[in-house]
């Protein structure tokens, strides 16, 4: 247990019971707050809650338990239920989970929440989303990714598994066109975790179940409401995939997020969603419109005040790479990256190596993570890796 996680002993007990006393006094944060705030303090990434364990946070990658007793099912329904709006809680008794975005104080801090049950009782996994939203720069983006803010249309893709800053670059990418573009910018999301600020651009900001019925309702609005740039939160279905594609072929500016490794199985993640007799029209729906595809992971990072820095693999998608995924020859994606590097474009390899000579992550974490570790040896050594002929 680190020493910042052994303080917790002395925060405010946040298990303890609602006070009883009638006479009449300011009126109190939820309880839950005291818990949220200790996520806050020791800046964790995320704060999870099981029936049987004590309070737990991530801290720079990795699951820490706090110095606290475990939770009841009794602390989880004190603790949680009362944060929850009567319809979020009707959607919690139907369907068993409940997803939704809830802000400590004056807008201090926003957390992305899931509140579910397993075997029966009640868990919590909130991820704490920063209330600004950073620059490229800051985040250690590579410098092609403002290329990708500049298409006038098309569908550009955030890929990556749950937990590795997809909605933060896409944030920061918003943001950086919101800084230099007089646009109307229009995001669906469930839930909202960026709030966005007007400045050369303005921002409409739906929540699906709030603002708006469900996806369908708000997709199918959103090319009638004179957007230049939409954001898909997650391409999660065949009706939010078709709605990005319709958006793109209608002259839109598209972006969205989906959960894959890297360029190639973006690809076959999107052919999952439909039935095989449709994988012909879709990968050249794909040809036509997806302009590319940003894969990213969450790794640790040796840099004084930084916990987690992002690596990256972009793809562009050039005639190479268009005609590959047309074929069908997905496998042969990786390798056009790395020919494609004249363009921008760029493999995870290659930026561990960028990462690495920069003094972001040492070797071992960059090996750790490399898709083709001994590759990446070969890279870091400076031996030129031969790329095969593609078409």
């Amino acid at each position: 247990m680190s020493s910042a996680t052994s303080t917790a002993n002395n925060e405010p007990a946040p298990l303890a019971p609602p006070s009883t006393t009638v006479a009449a006094e300011p009126r109190r944060e939820p309880e839950a707050n005291k818990l949220f705030r200790m996520v806050m303090k020791y800046e964790a990434s995320d704060l999870h809650l099981k029936v049987g364990q004590p309070p737990m946070m991530r801290l720079k990658g990795d699951i820490r338990r706090m110095e606290m007793r475990p939770l009841t099912q009794e602390d989880m329904e004190r603790l949680m239920l009362p944060l929850l709006t009567p319809k979020q809680r009707k959607t919690l008794d139907e369907e068993g989970g409940v997803d939704f975005s809830y802000v400590v104080g004056q807008d201090e801090c926003r957390f992305r929440v899931s509140l579910f049950r397993q075997r029966g009782r009640l868990s919590l996994v909130s991820r704490r989303v920063n209330t600004s939203i950073p620059s490229f720069d800051k985040l250690g983006l590579p410098p092609i990714i403002e290329n990708l803010c500049k298409y006038p249309e098309g569908l550009v893709i955030l890929a990556g598994v749950t937990g590795s800053g997809k909605s933060t670059t896409i944030a920061s990418m918003l943001d950086y066109i919101n800084e230099r573009e007089p646009l109307h910018i229009l995001t669906c999301e469930d839930p909202i975790e960026f709030v966005f600020s007007d400045k050369k651009s303005y921002i409409n900001q739906r929540e699906i179940f709030l603002d708006c019925m469900d996806w369908h309702k708000a997709l199918k609005d959103a090319v009638r409401q004179d957007p230049d740039i939409i954001l898909v939160g997650e391409l999660r279905d065949v009706e939010t995939f078709e709605a990005a594609v319709h958006a793109a072929e209608t002259g839109h500016l598209v972006f969205g997020t989906i959960h894959a490794a890297s360029s190639g199985t973006t690809i076959n993640r999107i052919l999952d969603l439909f039935p095989p007799e449709k994988h012909g029209a879709i990968r050249q729906a794909l040809a036509n419109n997806l302009k590319a595809v940003v894969a990213q992971k969450l790794v640790k990072s040796i840099k004084p005040g930084v916990s987690r820095v992002p690596t990256n693999e972009v793809m562009i998608v050039n005639s190479m790479i268009r005609e590959l995924i047309s074929r069908g020859e997905d496998k042969k994606i990786p390798d056009a990256i790395r020919i494609g590097i004249q363009e921008g474009m760029m493999d995870f390899n290659e930026n561990l190596r960028q990462l690495v000579d920069r003094g972001d992550i040492d070797k071992a974490t960059a090996l750790e993570f490399s898709p083709n570790p001994d590759q990446l040896k070969m890279v870091l050594k400076g031996i030129k890796v031969a790329t095969p002929g593609i078409l």
